[in-house]
């Protein structure tokens, strides 16, 4: 069982090297959001592989919902200062 994992560990580690890449190459703060958000949901899926489901769930709601919206109010709210 424990061999059957590590090829899809790697293949989830790479997939994350990559989602971290494409978050650090994006110049745009929309575009990072949305990038940020693929990033977390990477990071979802590798804590579920390597077998820590409630920090799982816990990355899932601060990546998905909570670390996006307040980045948006931010610049709504700077933006409209302007």
């Amino acid at each position: 069982m424990i061999a059957t994992l590590v090829p899809l560990q790697s293949a989830v580690l790479a997939l994350v090297a990559l989602g971290a890449t494409g978050v650090v190459l994006s110049r745009d703060p929309l575009r990072m959001i949305f990038v940020n958000g693929l990033y977390g949901l990477l990071l979802v899926l590798l804590f579920v592989v390597f077998g820590a489901p409630d920090v799982a769930l816990s990355m899932l709601v601060i990546s998905t919902v909570a670390y996006p919206l307040i980045v948006l109010v931010a610049i709504a709210r700077t933006r409209g200062r302007k």
